[in-house]
């Protein structure tokens, strides 16, 4: 009987995959179904963060003055300046400064010598474009280490914010678009119009403006996928989805450890995924199902609860 359903239960899984697929493929939109999975299953982070960054006036009138906010706002770490060499003789770690790409992100030799200091907690000497680090320690792996850190070091911008690129939008202003997420840094920027920063990272979203944002994110974001695969659903749909994730005040995805694993009914859980172990569990506690879901009622070939199903009425006979 286990076998059976699974078998069942497989076939008609991995066809509606499959025409997904298709779908994807003939719209040629690869990242349509992966960013779809994303939001549904409620992903700590995206694969690609990305943020729309609305300016005050006067730099969202000017093209050049937009670039130099998206400059202030764009992440620069150390080893984007600079060539990081180890010279485990001397046990000193040596930095050749790329004085070009320097110039072109604003950045000075005294900006950097501070903040290098603070990681290696050592000596540091500058001379010219070389910057020598003597880090006290006498061990390889620790040089290695601190060489490390050194390379991530943030020196300028706000953090994951790792692109920023200067877009003109249909009202004829500019604005910002990055490639990473940090949405209570950006939003404190005096430039920015805080109320209009916008991030496709749901999670982040409810972290810091809570769960109702968090819910309108995700419509917004489901909506634009299919919009992007010019597939026609209803926006309720969606907004029925958002709120049955977010009903808990925390969003909850709809796989088997979030909305399809709450689900009352056996039959309803053993539909989704993991099918015998529902099974075989609800076997041998001797648990039953009232069949009063849409799910259990299609499984059996009944009639399902909704609609003109839920009428009772007969007709007298004379």
């Amino acid at each position: 009987g286990a076998e059976t359903f699974t078998t069942f239960d497989g076939v008609i899984t991995h066809n509606t995959m499959r025409t997904f697929h298709y779908a994807g493929v003939a719209e040629q939109v690869p990242s349509g179904l992966p960013r779809l999975i994303e939001i549904v299953d409620a992903r700590r982070e995206p694969k690609e963060p990305l943020m729309d960054i609305f300016l005050k006036e006067p730099h969202c009138n000017e093209e050049k003055k937009a670039e130099k906010v998206a400059e202030e706002i764009e992440s620069t770490v150390l080893s984007q300046i600079a060539d990081i060499r180890e010279n485990f003789k001397d046990k000193k770690i040596e930095i050749m400064l790329d004085e070009q790409e320097m110039k072109i992100r604003g950045i000075a030799v005294e900006d950097l010598k501070e903040p290098i200091k603070a990681q290696t907690a050592g000596g540091v000497e500058v001379r010219a474009n070389k910057i020598t680090v003597n880090p006290k320690i006498s061990s390889l792996r620790a040089i290695r280490k601190v060489t490390t850190k050194l390379a991530s070091l943030h020196i300028k911008g706000i953090e994951k914010i790792s692109k920023a690129m200067v877009l003109k939008g249909k009202n004829g202003q500019y604005f910002i678009r990055t490639s990473g997420s940090n949405i209570s840094t950006v939003m404190r920027h005096a430039k920015v119009i805080p109320e209009k920063v916008y991030s496709n990272d749901v999670k982040e979203i409810e972290r810091f403006l809570g769960i109702e944002a968090a819910r309108n994110s995700i419509v917004r974001e489901l909506k634009q996928v299919l919009d992007l695969q010019r597939l026609n659903v209803d926006v309720r749909h969606l907004m029925l989805l958002a709120d049955a994730m977010c009903m808990d005040g925390h969003i909850k995805s709809v796989g088997r450890h979030g909305l399809s694993g709450e689900k009352a009914g056996v039959l309803a859980k053993a539909a989704f995924e993991e099918t015998i172990k529902h099974l075989i569990s609800a076997a041998s506690e001797g648990q039953y199902d009232n069949l009063i879901g849409v799910t259990e009622n299609i499984i059996i070939g009944q009639t399902i609860p909704v609609g003109t199903g839920i009428v009772r009425l007969k007709m007298k006979k004379q």
